[in-house]
C-alpha cells in the first residue's frame, strides 16, 4: 500500500497547538501576577484571564486533534498494512482527512478518536457520557453523527472525481466509519455507512468482482493524485 500524507501540514497545526496553549498558560500567570501587583489593573487583569483561557482550550482541543495518540493516520496504515500496490490512502490531503483508493473504488474513512461507550440503534447514535468526558467536553472533539458525515465525505468526493472525470466513467465512493481509540466501545445495528475498529478494517472495505477497469482505475488515481498534489509530496 502506497502511504501518501501532509507531514508539514500535520507538524505546522501541532506547533499551532502547542504555541496556543503554551501562549494562554502565560497569559493566564500574567493576569494573576496583575491581580497581585497592581490590583487597580483588574479590569486588564480579568480581560487576560479570560482570554488566557479560552486560547489555552483552544490549544488543548487543537492539541487533542493534531497531537494526541494514537493518531488516526497511525491506526488507518497499521489496520490497512500489507495491502496490495492497487492501495493508496491519502492523508490531509483531500477535501477528506483520509481517503483511500482500493481496486474497487475510492474509500473515505471517517476517524473517531474518542473513549467511551457508543451505540447505533434506530437510525440514532447515542453516547455514554462519564464523569472524565463531562469534564474534557471543550477540549474533545465533537461526536455528533460520524455516518452521516461519512456519507458526505463520500458525496463531496464522488462529485470532485465525477467533475474531471469521463462523462461515461461509472464509479461509487463508498464510505467507513473508524473508530480509533482503543478505549472505545463500539455497537452498530444497520448503520448506513460501515462502522469497525481497526482490526475490521480490511473486512469493511469493498471486495469481490467489481473491481474498477483498469483504465478508469488508472484515471481515478491520476486524479486524486492531482488533487492531491502529490508532485509536491513531503
Amino acid at each position: 500500500m502506497k502511504i501518501v500524507i501532509d507531514r508539514e501540514k500535520l507538524r505546522r497545526r501541532a506547533a499551532l497547538s502547542h504555541a496556543a496553549s503554551l501562549g494562554g498558560l502565560l497569559v493566564l500567570l500574567g493576569s494573576v501576577a496583575i491581580s497581585l501587583w497592581r490590583p487597580q489593573l483588574q479590569t486588564i487583569s480579568a480581560i487576560m484571564l479570560f482570554g488566557g483561557g479560552t486560547l489555552a482550550l483552544v490549544g488543548i482541543y487543537f492539541a487533542n486533534r493534531w497531537v494526541k495518540k494514537p493518531r488516526p493516520e497511525d491506526v488507518i496504515d497499521g489496520a490497512l498494512k500489507g495491502l496490495g500496490a492497487q492501495f493508496v490512502i491519502y492523508h490531509y490531503l483531500l477535501p477528506c482527512d483520509h481517503v483511500l483508493l482500493t481496486p474497487n473504488g475510492p474509500v473515505v474513512i471517517e476517524t473517531v478518536n474518542l473513549e467511551g461507550k457508543f451505540e447505533y440503534k434506530d437510525a440514532k447514535w447515542r453516547q455514554k457520557i462519564t464523569a472524565g468526558r463531562a469534564m474534557r467536553f471543550f477540549v474533545e472533539e465533537k461526536f455528533g453523527d460520524p455516518t452521516t458525515r461519512a456519507r458526505a465525505g463520500a458525496n463531496l468526493i464522488q462529485e470532485r472525481l465525477a467533475a474531471q472525470l469521463p462523462d461515461d466513467a461509472r464509479f461509487s465512493v463508498e464510505a467507513v466509519v473508524l473508530f480509533t481509540n482503543p478505549l472505545a466501545e463500539v455497537r452498530a445495528q444497520n448503520p448506513p455507512a460501515p462502522v469497525c475498529q481497526p482490526s475490521k478494517l480490511s473486512a469493511r472495505l469493498p471486495k469481490g468482482s467489481s473491481k474498477l477497469p483498469k483504465d478508469l482505475y488508472d484515471q481515478i488515481r491520476g486524479t486524486l493524485d492531482g488533487m492531491a498534489n502529490v508532485g509536491s509530496e513531503l
